[in-house]
């Protein structure tokens, strides 16, 4: 059957992939995101022939197994990595190609503001990092490597490197679009907190001068 073809192969995909697995029973007995690929493919049948409450019956047993949570109505392509797992959410109208790697944490979510298609396209061989956010309904393209803890909000053309909130291209076909990298990427909380400190001494600033005043008349 297809079915059990896939997992197989699924599970080659895993043991070629991470140096850690060592056989395809260790994965099929010890990696969550087998099991969440595995019970996704029933589900996504059942969703897409309109028996939608077992569908979701089947997702959240999966979720509450796996911590992984994959809507049924979300379509996932061949030798999809689930590697760790835990706190995956991959929302209803996500399409996802083939050899696509996706680590712990990550969303393919919507932002509340689209109706019908909400959630992102993802092509094949794209790599999302852990803690990465994809939110909308665009495209991701081929080839296309995420960083830890980006946030997606936009397209994204093929054989890019895209890290940082908001998410920002700093590489394509190879070369480097700007100096910024991960580790570099300007920290948005702290770059607020010096518009706040900034504003404040502007404040202090304008009160003397205002104390001033008073003091001469």
């Amino acid at each position: 059957m297809a079915f059990f073809r896939e997992v197989r192969e699924d599970i080659r995909n895993i043991v070629e992939k991470d140096p850690a697995a060592r056989n395809g029973f260790e994965v099929l007995i010890c990696y969550p995101g087998i099991w969440a690929l595995i019970l996704h493919r029933p589900a996504h049948w059942l969703y897409k022939h309109n028996i939608k409450l077992i569908a979701r019956i089947i997702s959240q047993l999966a979720r509450w197994f796996t911590g992984i949570e994959i809507h049924p109505g979300a379509s996932i392509g061949r030798r999809c990595f689930i590697d760790h797992g835990m706190a995956i959410i991959i929302g209803e109208t996500t399409e996802i190609g083939d050899d696509v790697t996706i680590y712990q944490g990550v969303t393919l979510g919507g932002t509340g503001k689209d109706t019908g298609k909400r959630h992102p396209t993802i092509g094949n061989r794209v790599m999302i990092s852990s803690g990465a956010k994809v939110l909308g309904p665009f495209k991701v393209g081929d080839d296309v490597k995420i960083g830890a803890g980006a946030v997606v909000l936009k397209e994204i053309p093929p054989n890019c490197t895209v890290v940082g909130i908001p998410g920002t291209i700093v590489k394509r076909n190879g070369q480097s679009t700007q100096d910024l990298n991960q580790v570099d990427m300007p920290d948005p909380v702290a770059t607020e907190i010096e518009c706040l400190r900034r504003r404040i001494v502007t404040l202090e600033n304008r009160l003397r001068e205002e104390e001033s005043k008073h003091e001469d008349l």
